[in-house]
């Protein structure tokens, strides 16, 4: 009888190692628009799969050693988002590892291409009112710093939703646990690489 359980929690152990080797090198790309829970679920994510978590974001102040804000404050976006094409194509060659990418970034059509080539891009697709209510609890956030925020994220999301459409899979990020999202994300590249 305990023969039997160790199988079981073996089989049980070996599901995330069979989905990370599935990967084969590549990085697991969580992309959507910012306040849907890209850095949150993805800590969770990288934990329980035993790989590597990286924030775009983050990556992008070290190297310039300035905020994202003072980035933008003193360069300007064009600027940021070149810098940030280059750092993602960077990260990408450092998988498999579960990265997060800024609201941005997926817009860039040759971010795109680095991560179809080195990744699976995952879309948390998030409604209004839940980012807006997350992105609320944040102040430094460059796109929002001005007189109607919730305009300015309504623009983006109309823009940016049908670009976050190409992503290889879509997760809805809503107000529940983000152990749900983060079980949700496992399933859906469970059956994008076929091992269901």
């Amino acid at each position: 009888m305990s023969g039997k359980t160790k199988t079981v929690s073996a089989n049980e152990a070996s599901s995330e190692d069979k989905l990370v080797a599935a990967l084969n090198g590549r990085s697991i790309v969580l992309v959507g628009i910012m306040g849907c829970g890209k850095s949150t679920v993805g800590r969770r994510l990288a934990q329980k799969l035993g790989l590597s978590f990286v924030d775009a974001d983050t990556e992008i102040e070290r190297a310039a050693n300035m905020t994202i804000a003072e980035i933008f404050s003193a360069h300007g976006e064009p600027y940021f988002r070149s810098g940030e094409e280059r750092v993602i194509a960077r990260l990408l060659k450092e998988g498999p590892q579960v990265l997060a990418t800024g609201g941005g970034a997926f817009m860039s059509g040759a971010t795109r291409d680095a991560i179809e080539e080195n990744g699976i891009s995952v879309w948390l697709k998030a409604d209004f009112d839940t980012v807006m209510t997350r992105v609320r609890k944040k102040a430094t956030r460059p796109l929002l710093q001005n007189p109607d925020p919730e305009g300015t994220m309504k623009e983006l999301m109309a823009k940016r939703h049908p670009v976050y459409a190409k992503a290889d899979i879509t997760v809805h990020s809503r107000e529940v646990p983000h152990e749900v999202v983060m079980d949700e994300i496992i399933q859906a590249l469970n059956e994008w690489l076929d091992l269901t």
